[in-house]
């Protein structure tokens, strides 16, 4: 089948990526000429494990490009993808449905022949019906439906997310854009990925739910630790003896700083907003949004605490600035609130971070980047694991306790063990033991 994604950035190069790799026909669309120019030199925009190697090799194999030029990707597509931002609007918290509406009205210039509009960037209940309301009025002659396939693509995972999937939602009102969707999954699903077809408002509010549950159970075992910690008890246990109840289930209960990146944050903020202006508000993701925006200071106030209540002229070397490992995205990572905290009080951050060095310079101002994580101990006053990347899980302790200043070690992800940090005369903070 011949697919037109229009937007190239983590969702539709990952999606385009994978399509081709099934053997279909995928034209990548985007308005970024350089971005446009960087891909066809194999030089990925975003940091994501393999995708190098599959972008390489399906545009090897003739089944992958790249454009600039809309109606160019656009011929012949049996499918065409809207995987374009869709940011938090600035001042309510609303999706910005700006770009996806946008695209609408060029695709509607563009058809010809049935084709299947399918958005794939997440998008409030009811964009399906808008955007089909805009192509309707731009081309009344088009021959056209508009479906709905949310992606629930994790960073660091996503190629394998994309070719494993746990199911794949389609949200539909048309039967040829059933037929053309389950057509263009069929490798999926000899592989037995179930595909779940629903009515299209349906399929959008899947996707945000989704989202705002696996925050809810983020927020609610970091709440647990706080409590942990007052009464106790040990956390990583008490996740463990509920996550094997099979009702609950063991993911998205580690506890640590609060999440971050490119989704919960802005879904559950959308998801919010949506179910305010109908009048059937989500009291329990309106407080976990709240929570977690609050954690990301107290983690910072945590450090201070740990530092001896006073970091003013202290230099405090940061591990992991990314709000997950394997992914470059800065996105609400909890490293930023972090990080201004520290600087609010009189710190001095030195940080190292395997692959989100260039995207936290945009966002983070006087903190002294390292190459390494111990360049970024040497001389600190104490010592802050954020994000968990593997180079951090068996660092050299003796090493760490000679470079830093002071010995204390704040782990917000639970890397270490406590007896094992005290054999090497560090002064150890977790989450939540």
């Amino acid at each position: 089948m011949r697919v037109a994604m229009i937007g190239s950035g983590y969702v539709g190069l990952v999606s385009g990526a994978c399509f081709a790799d099934f053997g279909h026909d995928v034209v990548c669309v985007d308005k970024d000429p350089g971005k446009i120019e960087r891909l066809k030199a194999n030089v990925m925009p975003i940091y994501e494990p393999g995708l190098d190697d599959l972008v390489e090799s399906n545009v090897k194999a003739g089944r992958l490009s790249f454009t600039t030029d809309l109606a160019e990707g656009m011929k012949g597509a049996q499918a065409v993808f809207i995987a374009v931002g869709t940011p938090s609007r600035r001042g309510d918290g609303h999706a910005d449905l700006s770009y996806v509406y946008a695209a609408a009205k060029e695709i509607a210039q563009n058809i010809e022949g049935f084709t299947v509009i399918v958005t794939k960037s997440t998008v409030p209940v009811g964009t399906g019906d808008e955007v089909e309301r805009i192509i309707r009025e731009a081309n009344p002659k088009a021959d056209f439906a508009v479906a709905s396939n949310p992606e629930f693509l994790r960073e660091g995972a996503a190629i394998a997310d994309f070719k494993r999937p746990d199911r794949i939602v389609v949200g539909v009102e048309d039967d040829r854009a059933q037929a053309v969707l389950e057509e263009l999954y069929r490798p999926l699903y000899l592989n037995q990925a179930p595909i779940m077809v629903t009515s299209r408002r349906t399929s959008e509010l899947t996707k945000y739910a989704a989202n705002a549950f696996l925050a809810v159970k983020i927020t609610f075992i970091n709440e647990i630790a706080d409590l942990c910690e007052k009464v106790g008890a040990n956390v990583q246990d008490v996740a463990r003896g509920i996550g094997l109840d099979n009702r609950i289930g063991s993911k998205f209960l580690n506890a640590g700083p609060g999440y971050g990146g490119s989704c919960f944050p802005k879904d559950t903020l959308a998801l919010i907003k949506t179910a305010q202006d109908n009048d059937a508000p989500v009291r329990i993701v309106e407080t976990v949004a709240q929570v977690n925006d609050n954690r990301k200071r107290a983690m910072g106030r945590r450090v201070i605490a740990a530092a001896g209540g006073d970091v003013r002229g202290k230099k405090i070397g940061v591990l992991g600035l990314t709000f997950k490992p394997n992914t470059d995205d800065m996105r609400d990572s909890p490293a930023i609130a972090i990080i201004q905290t520290l600087q609010d009080a009189g710190a001095r951050v030195s940080a190292f971070d395997p692959e989100g060095v260039e995207q936290a310079k945009l966002v983070l101002q006087n903190v002294d980047y390292a190459d390494s994580p111990y360049a970024a101990l040497d001389g600190a006053d104490a010592m802050v694991l954020v994000t968990e990347w593997d180079a951090f899980r068996a660092l050299d302790l003796a090493r760490v306790k000679s470079l830093l200043k002071s010995p204390v070690v704040v782990d917000l992800r639970n890397v270490y063990r406590a007896d094992e940090m005290a054999r090497h005369g560090l002064q150890y903070s977790g989450i939540g033991r």
